[in-house]
């Protein structure tokens, strides 16, 4: 037993020490932080949730990561057949799908962390799913604007008395071209427009985000603003320990004028062997039944965000 208590703990001070030495090839500013300066693609095949016949299985085998490439090329090859010019209209109410697949950038493989190919960006709940919606949380969803899917929900409005098409304010921010949540904080990829863009300083990082050209900006070594200076993205601040940025965000709204209580972000942004960084998040959130957190790698791009919305 004894021996192979030493060989773990040579083996751990291997994996540290190799850790350190690929930190110390990664580039830094004049001050000695790493240099996250640039661009990056976060689109990735990994989900966002786990799906439910992995349980609590953190990692793909060799096999399933294969049948998962193998899969989006042929949702891909399927999406890229032109549509047939002399087909029949589709029945009344029927789904006509997306225009094309151009616009979609799911990516082209998903990521591997401590030398495992994840089945999710969620590590926590141990499922790699989403924890359910207190009473409170669920209201708010409820009456939060919607999207209209017509051809998904069926013209549901003549019966509810909603105008959902009669100006813009009764469509979602994300619609409106305004904010997009899930892609801003905490940061996790979309179905396209997954290009972030960091341009650091000493006192300060900003994070422009590709879909609605939002610009986080975020304060290092400072303390937090008013509660009454809530905004959607929050307030944030960060501060270094080690080579890894930590970012803590209160102060969120939720829609327009309508703070939102008891919700806190904690991000972790760490060097990544190759230049790209490892970014990790935790949320703690009243609406929902537990906290939440996840990691994903985010590559280095030598790509620019695109500059026109796309809802």
């Amino acid at each position: 037993m004894k021996k192979i208590l030493v060989a773990l703990s040579l083996l751990l001070t291997l994996v540290i020490s190799l850790k350190a030495i690929a930190q110390e090839d990664y580039p830094r500013t004049p001050s000695g932080k790493p240099d996250f300066n640039g661009d990056y693609d976060i689109s990735t095949l990994t989900p966002f949730e786990r799906p439910t016949s992995y349980g609590n299985r953190r990692a793909l085998n060799a096999e399933e990561v294969q049948a998962l490439r193998d899969r989006e090329m042929g949702i891909r090859a399927r999406d890229a057949i032109a549509s047939d010019p002399d087909r029949d209209a589709p029945e009344q109410g029927g789904n006509i799908g997306s225009y094309n697949d151009f616009w979609f950038d799911r990516g082209n493989d998903g990521f591997v962390i401590d030398g495992e190919y994840r089945t999710s960006i969620l590590t926590y709940p141990e499922n790699g799913r989403m924890p359910a919606r207190t009473e409170r949380g669920q209201a708010k969803a409820d009456a939060a604007p919607k999207f209209a899917w017509p051809e998904r929900d069926g013209a549901w409005w003549l019966e509810t008395g909603d105008q959902p098409y009669d100006g813009p304010e009764n469509q979602t921010l994300a619609v409106r071209c305004i904010y997009h949540q899930p892609a801003s904080i905490p940061i996790t990829p979309r179905v396209y427009n997954n290009l972030k863009t960091i341009v650091q300083t000493d006192d300060y990082l900003m994070l422009y985000i590709e879909w609605m050209h939002w610009a986080r900006i975020i304060r290092i070594d400072d303390e937090h603003n008013s509660e009454t200076l809530a905004t959607f993205d929050g307030d944030s601040i960060g501060w270094w320990e080690g080579d890894t940025l930590v970012v803590e965000t209160i102060n969120f709204m939720d829609q327009p004028y309508q703070p939102s209580e008891g919700k806190k972000i904690i991000e972790r942004f760490s060097p990544e062997p190759g230049g790209g960084l490892i970014y990790a998040f935790e949320v703690e959130d009243v609406d929902y039944t537990d906290r939440y957190a996840g990691e994903m790698v985010w590559p280095r791009s030598d790509q620019i965000p695109f500059r026109v919305c796309l809802p």
